[in-house]
C-alpha cells in the first residue's frame, strides 16, 4: 500500500478552553470521547466500523492517563476487538496521531481509524517527589508537573528561552514579533466571525458551579482569542523568560496554554469506498528532522524542505500552509527562510491566538487545511511545527473531490 491510499475525512475539535478555565474540570478521556463520537457522526460511521484509535497525548492526566487511548475508543463506540494506541511526539503529537494511523492502514494492520488527540493542561498536578519513601525531616518542594513539558530536557531552558536563542541568533526583533501576534489575533477574531472556525468546532457541556445556575453551559468557542488586542498594548508587555527586561518574547508573541481535544477519521482509500466514507483530503507525506535543541524553533525550516524535497514541490505549489505559532519567531523564521508568502500562512489564526495544546494542534491545523482547501479549490497544504527538545515535523495532504 502506498500514500496514495490514505483519506482523511470528517475532522472535528473542541472549543480550546483558556488555562484554568472553561474545561479545567472535564476530564481528559471525556473531551477525547467527545471528539471521536463528533468525527464518527460528521463521517456517517458507526464505531464499530472501526478498527484502531490513536491517540496523541503529552501530558497524562486522571486516573487513566496511561490507557486513555483505549478508554476513549471504547467509551466512543469502537468494538471491544479494535486495538487503541497512544502516541506522542512533543509538539508534532497531534500530527503523529494522524501518521501513526496512516502508517498502522499502510502496513495492513487497519482499514479503517480515528486519529485523535487532545490535553487538560489545566488538570496536570503537582508532584511530589520525596513523599513515597518518606522526608526525612523539614519541608519538602511540590514540582509543578508543567515545568516537565515546557523545559527543554537538554538545556534545562524554558522552551521560551530557546526562542529567545532563535531571535537573537537570527535577528528577529520584538516589533516583527509583536506584528505576527497581532496577526494572528486579528485573522483569529476574523475566523470567528466568518464561522469559519465553528466549522471545525463541536460544542461542548461543561460544568458551571455557580449557585442558582443550571449545572452546565455549553461551551462553543474558542476561549484564548484576543481580537480587539493593539499593538499598543502588544508593545506594553514584558519580556515573559528574560527577567534583565532585554528579551523579545513575550506573552503576545507566544502561543497560549489552552485544553482541547480533535479527532478526524483516516482511512484507506478502498476501506473508504466499501464504508460509504466520503474522502476530503489524502495524505501525500510527512518528514520529521532533528536540530539543535537550542533553537528548538527553527524545526519546520529543514522539516518542509524535507517534506518538499520527498515529493518533488516547491513553496509556490503550495495553497496554504499552517505552521504552529509555539511562538511568532518560530514563523518569523520559516517565512524568510524558506520565502513562503505570509498570505498563504495561518489564514484563520493559529497558537497564538487560538491555543496550543500539543495533543490536539497537528489535528487542528490539519482539519483547517483541509477546510481551506476545500472553499478555496487549492490542491496542496502543508501543515508543520517545531518540537521541544528540538526537532521539526511537516505533513503534506491533499484535497480529493
Amino acid at each position: 500500500m502506498s500514500f496514495t491510499d490514505i483519506v482523511l475525512a470528517a475532522g472535528a475539535r473542541t472549543p480550546f478552553g483558556d488555562f484554568g478555565k472553561s474545561l479545567r474540570d472535564v476530564p481528559l478521556c471525556d473531551l477525547g470521547v467527545h471528539v471521536v463520537e463528533a468525527s464518527l457522526a460528521r463521517a456517517g460511521l458507526r464505531g464499530a466500523q472501526v478498527d484502531h484509535l490513536v491517540f496523541g497525548n503529552t501530558a497524562p492526566v486522571d486516573h487513566d492517563g496511561l490507557f486513555v487511548s483505549r478508554k476513549i475508543a471504547l467509551l466512543a463506540g469502537l468494538p471491544e476487538d479494535s486495538a487503541a494506541l497512544g502516541v506522542v511526539r512533543a509538539c508534532g503529537t497531534g500530527s503523529q496521531a494522524i501518521v501513526s494511523a496512516a502508517q498502522q492502514i499502510m502496513s495492513g494492520h487497519s482499514e479503517i481509524a480515528v486519529a485523535a488527540g487532545g490535553e487538560n493542561y489545566s488538570r496536570v498536578p503537582y508532584l511530589a517527589h520525596h513523599v513515597r519513601w518518606g522526608a526525612q525531616r523539614g519541608p519538602f518542594e511540590f514540582v509543578d508537573g508543567l515545568d516537565y513539558i515546557y523545559r527543554c530536557p537538554f538545556t534545562k531552558e524554558l522552551m521560551g528561552d530557546t526562542a529567545e536563542n532563535l531571535a537573537a541568533r537570527f535577528g528577529y526583533t520584538r516589533e516583527a514579533m509583536d506584528a505576527w501576534g497581532l496577526m494572528s489575533q486579528q485573522r483569529a477574531g476574523a475566523a470567528t466571525q466568518s464561522g469559519f472556525l465553528a466549522r471545525q468546532i463541536a460544542p461542548i457541556d461543561v460544568p458551571q458551579p455557580v449557585k442558582g445556575q443550571p449545572p452546565t453551559r455549553r461551551f462553543e468557542h474558542d476561549e484564548f482569542p484576543r481580537p480587539q488586542i493593539t499593538a499598543a498594548k502588544l508593545a506594553s508587555l514584558k519580556p515573559a523568560f528574560r527577567k534583565d527586561g532585554q528579551g523579545s518574547v513575550t506573552a503576545g508573541n507566544s502561543s497560549g496554554v489552552t485544553d482541547g481535544a480533535a479527532a478526524l477519521v483516516v482511512a484507506s482509500a478502498a476501506a473508504a469506498r466499501r464504508a460509504g466514507l466520503r474522502p476530503e483530503a489524502r495524505l501525500v507525506d510527512w518528514a520529521v528532522v532533528g536540530v539543535e535543541p537550542a533553537i528548538m524553533g527553527a524545526g519546520p525550516v529543514p522539516a518542509i524542505r524535507k517534506l518538499l524535497a520527498r515529493t518533488r514541490l516547491a513553496v509556490s505549489d503550495i495553497d496554504c500552509f499552517e505552521i504552529n505559532e509555539a511562538f511568532a519567531v518560530v514563523n518569523l523564521h520559516a517565512e524568510r527562510e524558506l520565502g513562503i508568502p505570509r498570505e498563504r500562512t495561518n489564514l484563520y489564526g493559529g497558537g497564538i491566538s487560538i491555543g496550543h495544546p500539543p495533543g490536539a494542534t497537528g489535528l487542528r491545523m490539519t482539519i483547517t487545511a483541509m477546510h481551506h482547501l476545500a472553499d478555496t479549490g487549492g490542491r496542496y497544504a502543508v501543515v508543520s511545527m517545531c518540537l521541544g527538545s528540538g526537532m521539526g515535523m511537516a505533513t503534506l495532504i491533499e484535497r480529493l473531490g
